[in-house]
């Protein structure tokens, strides 16, 4: 967890001294991402706000994400990542849209991911995707992982 925090820290720092706002979907991090990032003292300075996506009526009643913005869009890839990240950002209205989807453990995605797998976007200024592979099945260190993964995405981006 201290990673994780240190990862928040450096980010809310570069958010604040740039005056930009980030908005946050996830879904294997579990909340965790948001959670590091209002952990940090000035929170209401950059973050705007987040949900825990984790179904497709969420996708379309948080996101409003439809069969028609899915056209030609695999689940659980990098370019739904990024289609998840622009539509939160839009929806709050941030500089910064953050999104991270996988299968945290102890199995895969119905897709064919292993457990350990998560795919990550952000958008903004500039738009970065990642795929994560930890090679692991364990659950709550998959779903630390992810979160430190997407906050160093958005700390490159921020760069």
């Amino acid at each position: 967890m201290d990673e994780l925090l240190a990862k928040a820290s450096e980010v809310a720092a570069a958010l604040r001294e740039r005056g930009e706002t980030i908005a946050v979907t996830e879904a294997s991090s579990g909340g965790l991402i948001s959670a590091a990032l209002l952990g940090q003292a000035g929170a209401s300075a950059y973050y705007v706000g987040g949900n825990v996506v984790y179904t497709k009526a969420a996708l379309s009643n948080l996101l409003a994400i439809t069969p028609s913005d899915m056209t030609g869009v695999r689940p659980l890839s990098e370019p739904h990542a990024n289609l998840l990240a622009s539509a939160v950002r839009d929806r709050l209205g941030t500089t910064w849209g953050i999104a991270e989807f996988g299968a945290a453990g102890p199995s895969g995605t119905r897709y064919g991911d292993p457990a350990g797998t998560t795919f990550l976007g952000v958008v903004g200024p500039v738009e970065l995707t990642r795929t994560i592979e930890t090679g692991s099945n364990d659950r709550v260190a998959n779903m630390q992982a992810f979160a430190v993964a997407a906050l160093e995405l958005l700390n490159e981006a921020l760069a």
